[in-house]
């Protein structure tokens, strides 16, 4: 099956996992957890499934990632980290098992933060979740009802988030947006290369025989 690298259109796209989690303790100011899991399968809107190898965060651009609660971007940031400065408030790191995060957040200042931490405490907020924008990808099955598109590598994670609901479910709000937008067409985009592909390949087929006539 060809391999495919996604176009460098800056789509991003949105996933949460259903193993991810969000750990906090009570009076602590400490956020972790792992945004993204490798080696999970993940049904995206019952389109295809989709596959994070491992190894796919090693040259991610993680210059600037901001944490928020359920990807609210419009609120302000619950910690950030930033290459540019040392002591960012948040630390983004592959592990061995995906992307890991260590976030303190500012409970005196900022209350926000601080319903935060007791939301997790309480288990109200249990997962994780993150935004990417995929840099190489693979695609298997798609002459079937659900191909896999495996992700071999994210080019850039634009934030994280913790989240009330860890498993990714294509609901009608999810359904709605360009995250989802960006999946149909990754998806348009793979199927459009293989039928370029097979067509290649008929019309070969075709001159050979024409020339075998001659």
């Amino acid at each position: 099956m060809p391999k495919f690298a996604k176009e460098p259109d800056g789509k991003y796209i949105k996933r949460c996992y259903e193993f991810t989690e969000a750990r906090a303790e009570q009076g602590s100011n400490i956020v972790e957890g792992h945004a993204a899991v490798y080696g999970q399968t993940t049904n995206i809107s019952d389109w295809f499934y989709e596959v994070i190898s491992p190894g796919a965060f090693d040259r991610t651009d993680l210059s600037d990632v901001a944490l928020y609660l359920n990807h609210n971007i419009d609120a302000l940031p619950m910690a950030r980290s930033r290459k540019s400065i040392p002591d960012s408030t948040m630390k983004v790191t592959p592990d061995e098992r995906g992307l890991a995060i260590n976030a303190t957040l500012d409970i005196e200042n900022n209350v926000d933060a601080k319903a935060l931490i007791s939301a997790i405490v309480r288990k109200d907020v249990t997962g994780m979740s993150f935004r990417l924008i995929v840099g190489d990808e693979e695609w298997q099955g798609l002459d079937t009802d659900m191909p896999t598109r495996t992700i071999k590598a994210i080019s850039k994670v634009i934030e994280v988030s913790a989240v009330t609901y860890p498993a990714y479910k294509g609901t009608d709000i999810d359904a709605r947006s360009d995250s989802l937008e960006s999946d149909r067409a990754a998806l348009e985009r793979a199927k459009s290369v293989v039928i370029n592909h097979k067509n290649e390949i008929e019309l070969l087929k075709i001159k050979s025989q024409i020339r075998s006539k001659l």
